[in-house]
């Protein structure tokens, strides 16, 4: 069986860790995962949910099987770190549907979507600092980034674990579900994201990652005005004085 499994539904994509009994990210569950984020850049795919199993969303990497490839730990560090950033690149919307255990590098891979979903029973750590090393695959620059610095710092450094409650509180979690229905709830959330204009979506997503960056202000009043001149725009204006649906298309 594969080690990830990809649906697709109309403009979502869905990515689903397969990889039993805790779904650690191994060198194959990181290959199939590059694989559907190449997939995902299809323009016909406007919305991706990554999610895992009822139990497990995915625990940390699988080092021993990193090893058992003859690959070193600086190795899989580098893998993992070049699968995330090609993640948080998509030009799309990424919502990570959380049940479950989320753990170390598992952890890492919600944070490097743009939106998390999760139920209370969601279970997040980075419980790095017991091994006696800390997350490799850039949660010390993510979760500082979501949540802050200082409450980034109580979970990294305590290495504790709280649930979709506190994460939700936290601003780790964007929209919390039932118990059960993290990957329903994200999905919808996907499909209500897909019916926006691909440019918009695209702009924004890369706009706000960048705000704190020099030029951060020019960068935004560019994108303004480009995307004022996109056949998306026009069809968007068009749709409200006529107090209909937009029919949004691809094109930037």
């Amino acid at each position: 069986m594969s080690a990830v499994r990809v649906d697709r539904d109309g403009w979502v994509m869905t990515i689903t860790i397969t990889h039993p009994p805790v779904n650690a990210i191994s060198p194959e569950v990181l290959e199939a995962l590059g694989a559907a984020v190449v997939a995902a850049e299809d323009p016909a795919i406007r919305a991706v949910v990554v999610a895992g199993s009822d139990a497990v969303f995915a625990a940390g990497a699988d080092l021993p099987a990193f090893v058992a490839r003859g690959q070193t730990p600086v190795a899989a560090i580098h893998a993992g770190v070049a699968l995330l950033d090609q993640l948080e690149a998509l030009p799309k919307p990424v919502i990570a549907a959380v049940e479950g255990l989320c753990l170390g590098g598992g952890m890492e891979l919600a944070l490097a979507a743009d939106l998390r979903v999760a139920s209370p029973r969601a279970r997040f750590a980075q419980p790095e600092v017991a091994l006696g090393i800390i997350p490799g695959w850039n949660g010390t620059r993510r979760l500082p980034r979501l949540i802050g610095v200082g409450p980034a710092l109580d979970l990294i450094l305590t290495g504790d674990t709280i649930d979709g409650n506190r994460a939700y509180a936290l601003g780790l979690v964007q929209r919390l579900a039932p118990e059960g229905e993290a990957l329903a709830t994200a999905q919808n959330v996907a499909r209500q994201l897909a019916h926006h204009a691909p440019s918009a979506l695209a702009h924004a997503k890369w706009l706000v990652r960048a705000w704190h960056e020099p030029g951060a202000a020019d960068r935004e009043a560019a994108a303004s005005v480009q995307l004022l001149a996109t056949p998306d725009a026009g069809e968007g204006m068009q749709a409200f004085l006529e107090k209909r649906r937009p029919r949004f298309g691809s094109g930037a």
